[in-house]
């Protein structure tokens, strides 16, 4: 290995906090430090994730005190692939940001790119602890770096947007902050191997409102309905790549965090029902929501809470097919919704409202862009050969092996709204005329944003003609999520019992 899981949660803080020390003497330093970290969590993550999969997971505990007394940090199949995706969309966000807007000066540049870094490293936190309150304290980092670059722009609107998600955060944060009380007065341990050890020990009552706890705790950066109200706003008004970051990177460790509680902590089986009904209503109203937006990020960002409806529903099925396709959804709307939202920032850069009709006529200005924004959006509604084909396919059959005829049928419904309204967009980028007086100015991108584009162009086409190359890694990850005494096992063989 070239280094420990905790690497990539102590060096992007580290950094965070030299990079203003190092900004007094070279101004570029504040662009530069945080790609070349982001760089090194990439790498050192991709190469975590390998070691595991020859060696099996990795328990990391933090001086020396093992589990369940002290904290540790799990890479195991799902978590690996987890912050890989992660950290490399990470660095993809930066590559995209450098220089995305010139007359950015130092100190918003300095402000932005620390909170980035610090963005993904809290991300890659939730996933790879393995205690509840330090994901607690993982979540805190996310949210307050996303409420810092959701108000990035100093602009009325953008305040309003993060004020809103500043509120709700703060009302999930001691929602879970209960909840994890809750668990550690009954169970006395805050270690979820531990917790999950040793579930049937709590009270059935108390268990119940814990879990509750828990769900609106983390509801708010899954973007489960009704916790979502947040999330098109601060799509809206946040720079397009932190809309890339959100949908790419937060949302995917809220999700995350949930599952885990759901199928680890509480172990519940059966009642997994409860995926189902929130992902349903979570699909529903944003599917439908959608369809009636204006405004192409607030379109964007109702799509990608639907999206999370969707993994959710694959979830709740709870076997081994419907874990397998929500990860696959996950992987796909983490390569494919960055891609919308990175590309749609420059057919609507100098605009500020981002109303669909502005841009109009678009690709005989900017055809590349267009046509990446087209692949992505044709990607995202499930179209063959596209990676996103697979990864509904795959809900689709799960579904089918479990007799979901209902879930089959709100799918292929929802399917027809996402096509609906991608092609409203498609449709006037390439069949309308250019008209000066309503459309945008174009604006040319840059050599790094075009990269990050075409990056992630390239990986939907991989997966889309060759989805071979994900689906070993994926049925691996959903092995690890369903095994829970395995990873019981795991993180408890050198520790023991605090729980007579």
């Amino acid at each position: 290995m070239v280094g420990t899981p905790v690497f990539l949660i102590a060096i992007p803080l580290l950094a965070a906090f030299l990079i203003p020390l190092i900004g007094m003497i070279w101004k570029e330093s504040v662009r530069i430090i945080p790609g070349l970290v982001l760089a090194y969590m990439t790498v050192l993550s991709a190469s975590l994730y390998l070691f595991i999969l020859e060696n099996g997971t990795y328990v990391e505990t933090i001086a020396g005190w093992q589990a369940p007394w002290g904290i540790d940090l799990v890479f195991s199949p799902l978590t690996g692939l987890l912050a890989t995706i992660m950290t490399f969309m990470g660095f993809i966000v930066w590559l995209y940001s450098y220089r995305f807007k010139s007359n950015v000066e130092f100190e918003a540049a300095k402000k932005y790119f620390i909170f980035l870094m610090l963005l993904v490293a809290g991300s890659v936190g939730i996933v790879i602890t393995g205690d509840i309150f330090n994901q607690f304290v993982f979540i805190e980092i996310v949210g307050i770096s996303a409420y810092a670059l959701t108000a990035f722009y100093t602009g009325r609107n953008s305040a309003e947007a993060a004020f809103k998600y500043l509120i709700m955060g703060s009302l999930s944060a001691s929602a879970l902050l209960i909840a994890i009380i809750i668990v550690y007065a009954q169970l006395g341990t805050l270690n979820m191997a531990e917790i999950a050890a040793n579930i049937d020990q709590m009270n059935v009552h108390y268990r119940i409102i814990a879990m509750i706890f828990f769900i609106i705790g983390i509801g708010v950066e899954a973007e489960i309905f009704p916790l979502n109200g947040w999330a098109p706003d601060a799509y809206t008004e946040a720079p397009g790549p932190v809309g890339g970051a959100f949908s790419g990177i937060v949302v995917k460790a809220g999700i995350y965090a949930m599952v885990r509680m759901m199928f680890t902590l509480f172990d519940i089986s059966g009642p997994m029902k409860i995926l189902i009904v929130i992902g349903l209503v979570t699909l529903i109203v944003a599917e439908t929501s959608a369809l009636r937006q204006e405004k192409l990020k607030r379109m964007l960002a109702y799509s990608s809470i639907g999206q999370m409806g969707l993994v959710l529903v694959a979830f709740g099925m709870g076997t081994k097919a419907g874990v397998f396709a929500a990860l696959f959804l996950m992987l796909n709307h983490a390569i494919i919704k960055p891609l919308l939202f990175l590309s749609g920032s420059f057919l609507t850069f100098n605009t500020t409202e981002k109303y669909i009709s502005q841009i109009t006529g678009m690709a005989k200005k900017m055809p590349v862009v267009s046509v990446l924004f087209a692949l992505g959006a044709l990607a995202i509604s499930g179209l063959p050969p596209f990676s996103g084909f697979w990864s509904k396919l795959s809900v689709l059959t799960a579904a089918a092996d479990e007799n979901l005829m209902l879930i089959i049928a709100l799918v292929l419904i929802i399917s027809v709204i996402e096509i609906v309204y991608y092609f409203r967009v498609i449709n006037r980028l390439f069949f309308f005329e250019y008209d000066e007086s309503v459309s945008v100015k174009p604006h040319k991108p840059g050599f790094n944003g075009m990269i990050a584009l075409f990056i992630l162009a390239g990986l939907i086409l991989l997966i889309g003609f060759y989805p071979a190359s994900v689906t070993g890694y994926l049925d691996l990850a959903a092995d690890d999520l369903l095994n829970t005494h395995q990873y019981i096992d795991k993180v408890l063989q050198l520790g023991q019992s605090i729980i007579q």
